[in-house]
């Protein structure tokens, strides 16, 4: 397909829509700071550009609030200009990552626990068994990583025995055990062991409800982008939400809408990239998030599009969010329009090869560039002529979209 052709630039039928836009990116569980997302988004803009066609340039923005940027783009003659902010929450995620060692294994098993106790791991491997086996990795690992450290003591209190009693041998070797552990933890960068089983026992802590300080920050969100959708000079506020920060989105979103901030103006989006919403609504305690689905999924105030593929092992890849969390109202369900990102077609082999294994990376791909974009190029999307209804307003669905829901009745909101 040529560029001239792809649905996703501007044509006679669909003029610009959009002059200034502001984007409002939710990041996932997520501990690096904000500038991370500046990078990425400056030099995977760079690139997409440059094999679609198209200008981008970036800036930094100086002023007092959120941080953020601003992009200016060039599309078929068409100049939009867009300021990026970043809701940050990393710090909270930073708290929730101080634990040692021994709080670590604790955290598993309390974790292990909620998940297996409450039969919610057996459900979300009917669902989709990617994201379920992500969530037994760091079970699996760590485990490992004990036993491994075990297995040294019990080499090095086999050595020492030769030279004193053995008892006191077999309990010096046990002093191996916390630096190799310790070990184990100065690599996680390559393994992410830790970080995901953090996520997890975040998510789980309250058995599906937000912790007190997400709940405030969740609240500030709302009165940013609130100030946005006030201010005539945007034609589109957008919000975007990854990973984590999908769950995030909607209940910012559902919050906003009932306090009667979004209006009728029609220039509310929700971009939701790679979920896994079904981790947090499945917990018995996730009432308020179910109830927000069906909420929003209802809502005419804004367009909601949800972005996952099957590629990415991390996400519930074309499983509706709602209706996969027994949220799905009886009549009037709106949201989202799912579509496929296709990894498998939107990158070249060699590009999907290089990167099939390296599952962080792939989960990322949403915010990245592809060698041959279908009708979904993230830039285009934050930083182009199209507002997001009217770029996505006719597209059908994906195939395979799933609506399957595995909570039991008692769970599923009437």
């Amino acid at each position: 397909m040529n560029i001239e052709n792809r649905p996703d630039r501007t044509t006679d039928a669909a003029p610009q829509s959009v002059k200034r836009r502001h984007v409002f990116y939710i990041p996932g569980y997520d501990p690096f700071p904000p500038r991370r997302y500046r990078e990425l988004y400056r030099c995977e803009s760079t690139d997409q550009a440059r094999i679609s066609g198209y200008r981008i340039e970036q800036r930094p923005r100086k002023s007092d609030g959120p941080y953020g940027w601003t992009v200016t783009s060039e599309v078929d003659g068409h100049t939009t200009k867009a300021e990026v902010t970043i809701l940050e929450w990393s710090d909270i995620v930073k708290n929730s990552m101080q634990a040692g060692i021994l709080s670590t294994y604790v955290l598993l098993v309390k974790t292990a626990w909620v998940y297996l106790s409450t039969g919610v791991l057996f459900r979300l491997f009917r669902l989709r068994a990617g994201p379920g086996i992500a969530a037994m990795y760091p079970v699996i690992m760590l485990l490992g990583q004990l036993l491994t450290a075990l297995a040294a003591a019990g080499l090095v209190g086999w050595a020492m025995s030769a030279l004193i009693p053995a008892w006191l041998a077999y309990l010096l070797g046990l002093a191996v055990i916390p630096p190799i552990l310790q070990g184990f933890r100065k690599i996680d960068g390559r393994f992410f062991v830790h970080y995901l089983l953090l996520d997890f026992a975040f998510t789980a802590k309250h058995r599906g409800r937000n912790p007190p300080e997400l709940e405030a920050r969740l609240d500030d969100f709302v009165d940013v982008i609130s100030a946005a959708l006030r201010d005539e000079n945007y034609d589109e506020v957008l919000v975007v939400g990854h990973s984590s920060g999908v769950h995030l989105g909607v209940s910012v979103l559902a919050r906003l809408i009932r306090a009667g901030h979004a209006g009728q103006t029609g220039k509310l989006a929700f971009l939701s990239l790679g979920h896994a919403v079904p981790m947090q609504s499945y917990l018995p305690e996730a009432q308020d998030l179910r109830e927000d689905l069906r909420y929003l999924s209802q809502r005419d105030e804004l367009f909601w599009l949800d972005v996952t593929a099957p590629g990415d092992g991390c996400c519930y890849a074309l499983c509706d969010p709602v209706s996969s969390s027994g949220a799905a109202p009886a009549t009037g369900k709106r949201w989202p329009l799912m579509i496929s990102a296709a990894f498998t077609q939107s990158l070249t082999p060699q590009t999907y090869r290089k990167y099939k294994r390296r599952y962080f990376r792939l989960h990322f791909q949403y915010l990245c560039a592809f060698d041959a974009p279908r009708d979904y190029d993230y830039f285009l999307i934050t930083a182009g002529p199209l507002s997001l209804a009217d770029r996505y307003g006719g597209r059908k669905p994906s195939a395979s979209v799933s609506h399957a829901c595995y909570l039991p009745e008692s769970q599923r909101l009437p």
